[in-house]
């Protein structure tokens, strides 16, 4: 076989598996959206250096927890976990500098304060409103002595 028709071959070989992936992916949000809404949020996995380490994902609540998945991940499990009895609301900022390129346009960015550290998340208006909402309606906290 001429060396032409293997280079068609391994073309089409490899756009059928981009377009098995692209399915995949749709199936996979379609699923994840089936036991609750699910709206856009970006994690911040390292932020040694200003504005880096943004993933884009997927939020989901889950009873007391709330849930990020990769955006181009195909796994059915979430990537992060944080408990809302453990989680408090820091505050909000307005992307900056290479932030605003790394996120959704509109995102906001909220940090939040778990035992690990600070945790800051990308997220729309409207889906901090439902952060906010969710944290609030959370059972009431222990008061911590002095």
């Amino acid at each position: 076989m001429p060396l032409w028709q293997w280079l068609l071959d391994a073309a089409g070989v490899l756009l059928g598996l981009a377009l098995i992936y692209g399915i995949a992916l749709v199936v996979r949000r379609r699923v994840l959206s089936r036991h609750g809404g699910t709206f856009e949020m970006s994690y911040r996995v390292r932020s040694e250096r200003a504005g880096r380490g943004w993933l884009l994902g997927v939020g989901r609540y889950s009873g007391d927890d709330l849930e990020w998945f990769r955006l181009f991940s195909l796994s059915a499990r979430p990537k992060r976990v944080w408990r809302r009895s453990v989680m408090t609301f820091e505050g909000k900022r307005d992307p900056e500098g290479a932030e605003e390129m790394s996120l959704y346009p509109d995102h906001l960015v909220v940090r939040c304060a778990v035992p690990e550290g600070d945790v800051e998340l990308a997220m729309g208006p409207a889906a901090l409103t439902g952060l906010q909402a969710w944290l609030e309606a959370g059972p009431p906290r222990p008061i911590q002595e002095l």
